[in-house]
């Protein structure tokens, strides 16, 4: 097997570990996916990993409910430095005025990682939220959400703002989508981190 070959096969390994570790809530492991220094970003929370964990781990004390689901993968290789992006769903359940709703949305992990004394980590994770719906897990339950305030979260992930915003998370409302500038400098910034340069934080 040849070096590229094996570091393909530890990315995947690490996105998949992601997504199992995290969802199981196995915190340990789940760490170890990450660098000391790395850091992600969701709708409801942006920081260190550390600072993630600590979040994940409140949220799931108090029963929020958010799985992952991995599909189709691409790694960009350049020596000890790569970008991966994986299509990838997110299902959160919650009560959205008293109904008890399941949210999914669409989208791809896109993820900056580094090589670094052999072992293969991550550094950023952004996802990218394509698209997404709401509901009700009762089918013949009626719900009316606030049609300005789900106007108000972009389109690829309004419905999940919506959610989120119910159970008390400040959302980030600039996050990237399929189209746009934001998906555009988020991809601008991986062109550079396989050139070698110093990531935008």
């Amino acid at each position: 097997m040849d070096d590229e070959l094996r570091d393909r096969l530890a990315i995947r390994d690490l996105i998949e570990n992601w997504v199992v570790w995290r969802d199981a809530g196995d915190w340990e492991r789940f760490r170890s996916v990450w660098f000391d220094d790395g850091r992600m970003m969701a709708t409801w929370t942006q920081g260190t990993a550390d600072e993630f964990i600590e979040m994940s781990k409140r949220g799931w004390a108090k029963g929020v409910s958010i799985l992952h689901f991995l599909g189709a993968q691409s790694i960009d290789l350049a020596g000890k430095r790569a970008i991966s992006q994986t299509k990838m769903t997110i299902s959160q359940r919650a009560a959205v005025h008293d109904v008890a709703v399941d949210v999914v949305c669409t989208g791809r992990f896109y993820d900056f990682l580094e090589k670094r004394e052999g072992r293969w980590g991550l550094v950023l994770r952004q996802p990218i939220y394509e698209k997404d719906r709401m509901d009700p897990i009762d089918p013949a339950a009626r719900l009316t959400l606030d049609a300005k305030l789900l106007a108000s979260f972009p389109e690829g992930y309004c419905h999940l703002a919506y959610l989120q915003s119910q159970i008390g998370y400040k959302i980030k409302t600039d996050m990237p989508g399929l189209k746009g500038d934001a998906v555009a400098r988020l991809y601008a910034s991986g062109a550079k981190w396989l050139k070698g340069e110093k990531l935008d934080r």
